[in-house]
């Protein structure tokens, strides 16, 4: 189910009037709340409702043996059965297919003829997002880092949550577990704050992303032939545009659907295109992945402490595979690549070379700077193969097309906008979406959403798939 479909909204609707208005304890409310994710989820794909039980009772059961036993044989065990578990699942669902290509190839060079069996299973929705989740859990017991959930309604609920089930934030379990506990009910102030931010969210999305940047973005990633250099970059800003009010638009409903339901989501984005520099851009974008990345496999790899050449080595490897978890290709391999390249060299040019970056000037240039390397990754992003990512890259920098793909209006529209999203970003970036909103004058206020709600009703739109869904 969409968050920008009508279906959604009666359902959301039906959730809260029997969240709010139907006379059930607290324990019954949650187990209202577990199914209606099931059922949100299970619209979807219902046969896949299975792989989300599963992975819950594995890490539930995981999680419970490790929190008792402190035999270092057995935690391990059971650490090991729930990455396996998850792990499994996410290779055979989501690099099944990537990884008998591969071996095909492989074997081809040695002229061996082999034809693999046809792959032809459907990608579950969210599954990498909450098999991250379910993993960061039982990780956090073996180390001992948090309690264990006091009851399995609790950490089912947790699973499953349905704001950010199939798209994040993916939150850890002592951010949201310990908010099950106790009833929770929306003051006035929060409830209609997420309501702002899920009308905020579905503007972003639905009139930015789906409607404006995307046409431009599709006319430049789908030619097949060079294209003049004006043209190639208004594309790749339109997607680099495109994906952020996407991906921050449905981050934004999902913590203002929480809100609603008076539960706290963190922050998933903060303004990532104003950063100065790549490693203040991995900590505003996508920062629950950023930061799953950074405690479950950049530290525990090393991190910075066992000298340079091991800190770009451990760089270099959480970046790839942060790329591969994006999407079973090697074109998100090398945006993996690209962008730990990116924070290697900044890391050895902060070591080696001193910039003085008190003046708001350098820290925009900087900003810009970082801004167009940024862009340059979305290529391999987005692009269906390296072929046409080198093309629209030569396009960009080398060999210029001779026929323009993308109209007068097309061009002025996109990077005027995306002109206005990187200033926004860098002048906005020392501040809170949230805390912005509440000192706004409510006049304000009330005008910008009434533009937005019109907006929303103006737009023609299909309900278009939110793109990490696909991840």
């Amino acid at each position: 189910m969409l968050f920008n479909t009508i279906g959604f909204f009666a359902f959301l609707i039906v959730v809260l009037v029997l969240y709010y208005l139907a006379p059930l304890t607290w324990k019954a409310k949650k187990i209202m709340l577990l199914a209606a994710s099931y059922l949100f989820y299970g619209l979807w794909n219902p046969p896949l409702i299975a792989l989300l039980v599963i992975s819950t009772l594995v890490d539930w059961t995981a999680g419970n043996q490790l929190a008792k036993t402190e035999d270092h044989a057995k935690r391990r065990y059971w650490l090991l059965l729930s990455i396996i578990v998850n792990l499994g699942f996410l290779g055979f669902f989501k690099y099944g297919n990537f990884m008998l290509e591969n071996f095909q190839q492989l074997v081809a060079l040695f002229g061996v003829e082999y034809t693999p069996p046809k792959w032809d299973i459907l990608l579950p929705m969210g599954i990498s997002f909450y098999t991250f989740q379910t993993m960061s859990y039982t990780i956090d017991l073996y180390f001992k880092r948090i309690q264990p959930a006091r009851t399995f309604l609790d950490f089912a609920l947790y699973v499953t949550f349905f704001p950010q089930l199939v798209a994040g934030p993916i939150v850890r379990s002592d951010e949201l577990v310990p908010q099950f506990y106790e009833p929770k009910r929306a003051s006035q102030q929060q409830f209609f704050t997420g309501l702002l931010l899920l009308t905020i969210g579905l503007f972003q999305k639905t009139v930015f992303a789906d409607s404006l940047l995307s046409p431009v973005s599709d006319s430049v990633f789908g030619s097949k032939d060079l294209l003049l250099p004006l043209d190639a970059w208004t594309g790749v800003l339109a997607f680099s545009g495109q994906i952020f009010f996407d991906f921050a638009g449905y981050s934004l409903c999902a913590i203002g659907i929480a809100n609603m339901l008076g539960f706290t989501l963190s922050d998933n984005f903060r303004y990532p295109y104003g950063s100065v520099g790549f490693s203040d851009l991995w900590r505003r974008w996508h920062i629950s992945l950023s930061s799953w990345l950074r405690d479950y496999l950049y530290i525990p790899l090393g991190g910075n402490r066992f000298g340079v050449s091991r800190t770009y080595v451990n760089l270099m490897l959480t970046m790839l595979l942060g790329g591969l978890w994006h999407g079973a290709a090697w074109t998100f391999v090398a945006w993996g690549f690209l962008h730990g390249l990116y924070l290697a060299l900044e890391r050895f040019f902060k070591n080696y070379v001193s910039i003085k970056t008190d003046s708001q000037t350098v820290q925009l240039l900087l900003a810009f700077l970082t801004f167009n390397c940024v862009n340059i990754t979305w290529v391999f992003f987005r692009a269906k193969d390296f072929g046409s990512a080198l093309r629209l890259l030569g396009s960009m920098f080398f060999l210029h097309g001779d026929k323009p793909v993308l109209t007068t209006n097309h061009l002025v529209l996109a990077l005027l906008l995306m002109t206005m999203v990187f200033l926004g970003h860098f002048f906005m970036r020392r501040y809170a979406l949230v805390d912005v909103l509440q000192r706004t004058p409510g006049w304000l206020l009330v005008a910008g959403w009434g533009i937005m709600i019109f907006a929303l009703m103006v737009v023609q739109t299909t309900g278009q798939q939110f793109i990490y869904f696909q991840f």
